[in-house]
């Protein structure tokens, strides 16, 4: 679900780049990924990203290893939230992108929101409501 976390890192992105491309994760992606269909669906949000005045474009993202998506579109930064700094994924995906030449930039994660609270408080909600 994007939520202003995701808009702040774009925002940030945005400061560091001539043309930013943003990467929306595909369907499957997310299912591999959090175990659980999104909520909205891939078209959808490739709709709100597309619709913002700071991207110029968007692609679809397949793969948590982001040398897929640097061979469909090369770019020479990727931006990240600071929760992926110093863990396993962080280290996987810094290593990934000096092999492609591409550095990787955190950027403050939005702490009191993430897609995951989202989900958990709207599932609690219709738990409560319908249930």
């Amino acid at each position: 679900m994007f939520h202003v976390g995701h808009l702040n890192l774009l925002r940030r992105a945005r400061e560091h780049c001539s043309t930013l491309v943003v990467g929306v994760a595909s369907d499957d992606y997310v299912l591999a990924l959090k175990g659980q269909e999104p909520v909205v669906p891939l078209a959808e949000r490739l709709e709100i990203v597309r619709s913002l005045r700071f991207v110029d474009e968007v692609l679809i993202d397949r793969s948590e290893d982001k040398r897929v998506a640097w061979r469909e579109r090369n770019f020479d930064a990727i931006f990240k939230g600071d929760d992926w700094r110093g863990s396993p994924r962080g280290d996987r995906l810094e290593a990934a992108m000096a092999e492609v030449g591409a550095q990787v930039t955190y950027f403050p994660y939005t702490l009191h929101t993430s897609s995951t609270r989202l989900r958990a408080f709207i599932e609690r909600s219709e738990a409560e409501n319908y249930g």
